[in-house]
């Protein structure tokens, strides 16, 4: 067996992994990424981030959704629009996407391994390729970072045809009439927007009282509001009790009763972690019920010098934090004592239609808390740059200290929320107030002014307090 020695190995190639493995280098260290699949990038590039994004963009254009009512034109979607038209821009920027990083690679001196790989000591991977052969890989450090995958139940008969998941959805051969989605999340809300947009008639079906129950009510209710005004059905508090299928449709039970049927079903309630298959129980490194492996503040395993980073630890589970991630694993693991650690203020984007987006406290945690707070709200028709793209129910919400005016948390519905929240993300890392946003000028029309808008907003609802 053919035997090679390095400073790291990365088994997976996602953001965590990347950034892992380009830090690593950077510091001079031989490092090779381990990747069971022919081509790099991981769910984030090819059935996840990138993916569903890219599909929310065309689906806003060839809906002619920002058209919709401005200059007196009206837009609509064409009739006979295909799943191959739709997916052709994904195709594209997966492309290009993968072009970047294999550059990255080849720029850092990075090796690129295919293959299976497997711990089988800590110092050791075995990584098997599609025709069987075996390499063996030795390193001081190895990073773990293979990412998850669908939650898959038993009781529900995938077939990938009829019955998908958030990452097989992407192969529809046909535009269905009807959509059923269970699980009200993140992936079943966005899916929903993108399907609900370009006509597809969706059902979301969800045990939970309420959608994203994490995002502060008010954004939730308004993102809610929108789902129902665009014609998407809501079935909550009735969670899926069986899914089967009945000839070409298929039919979803809910506990209490009632029957959804649908020309095709999406499963999105939760994902696995990939870790079934790399040798954790060699080292005695433990999974939770889902796969998931536990870390230290420094990322490291239940073995010193094995690491784990990216989706496969769990929450928050976003690219932008794996990538950190990642590069603090290879800090921590090369320069012992660096106490390096991401901001605590990490932001949420969600893609939906419109986005929805967070940094910080929200309403009910302040008062799980016992903390005493104010809020201020724009709303997008109060902007002048709201009236101009026709984006009428968007709003920005501020919460803050009524003491010191101190920011504590930024929630945004409307166009470029994903955007506009690292600015309230900045003024709230550096400890500013409310009173930056009023003495601060910003370009007019924006969606920017929205800050300064909820900022006095916030302070005429103080000086009504009395």
């Amino acid at each position: 067996m053919k035997v090679k020695e390095y400073d790291l190995v990365v088994i997976g190639s996602g953001p965590a992994g990347e950034k892992a493995a380009i830090e690593a280098s950077m510091m001079r260290k031989s490092t090779a990424i381990v990747e069971r699949k022919s081509v790099q990038g991981g769910v984030c590039i090819h059935t996840g981030t990138i993916p569903s994004k890219t599909l929310r963009e065309t689906v806003m254009y060839v809906s002619g959704l920002r058209q919709r009512s401005v200059y007196g034109l009206m837009g609509g979607v064409r009739q006979n629009v295909s799943v191959r038209e739709l997916m052709y821009r994904k195709d594209q920027v997966i492309q290009q996407e993968l072009d970047i990083i294999q550059e990255n690679m080849a720029r850092h001196r990075i090796e690129v391994i295919h293959g299976t790989g497997s711990i089988v000591d800590i110092n050791t991977v075995i990584v098997t390729d599609d025709t069987g052969n075996k390499r063996q890989l030795k390193a001081s450090v190895i990073i773990i970072s293979t990412g998850t995958k669908p939650h898959r139940p038993e009781h529900i008969a995938f077939d990938d045809k009829y019955i998908y998941d958030g990452e097989s959805i992407l192969n529809l051969d046909v535009l269905p009439r009807t959509l059923t989605i269970v699980g009200g999340g993140v992936i079943g809300c966005e899916y929903a927007s993108i399907f609900g947009h370009i006509g597809v008639k969706v059902t979301i079906v969800d045990d939970r009282e309420r959608l994203l129950s994490f995002l502060d009510h008010e954004i939730a209710d308004a993102l809610t509001y929108l789902m129902r005004k665009y014609r998407i059905t809501l079935v909550l508090g009735d969670g899926a009790k069986e899914v089967h299928r009945d000839n070409n449709q298929v039919v979803t039970v809910t506990r209490s009763g009632r029957k959804v049927v649908s020309d095709r079903l999406l499963y999105a309630a939760g994902r696995t972690g990939n870790t079934e298959y790399i040798g954790l129980d060699t080292v005695g490194i433990e999974t939770d019920a889902r796969g998931l492996i536990k870390v230290d503040e420094l990322y490291r395993t239940a073995v010193p010098n094995i690491y784990a980073v990216g989706d496969v630890i769990g929450f928050p589970s976003l690219a932008s934090i794996s990538m950190d991630q990642g590069r603090l694993a290879a800090i921590h693991a090369f320069k012992k004592g660096d106490t390096s650690c991401i901001n605590n203020l990490l932001p949420i984007g969600i893609y939906t239609i419109p986005e929805v987006s967070m940094v910080g406290e929200t309403e009910e945690t302040l008062s799980a808390a016992g903390q005493e707070y104010e809020i201020g709200i724009a709303h997008y028709f109060e902007l002048a740059r709201g009236q101009i793209i026709n984006d009428h129910d968007g709003l920005l919400k501020l919460i803050f200290d009524p003491g010191s005016r101190r920011l504590l948390g930024v929630h945004i519905v409307g166009e470029r929320a994903t955007e506009l929240v690292h600015i309230g993300q900045a003024v709230m890392t550096l400890g500013g107030t409310l009173h930056y946003f009023v003495d601060t000028v910003f370009n007019y029309p924006t969606l920017t002014e929205a800050y300064k808008v909820a900022a006095l907003d916030g302070f005429a609802r103080m000086r009504s307090r009395g």
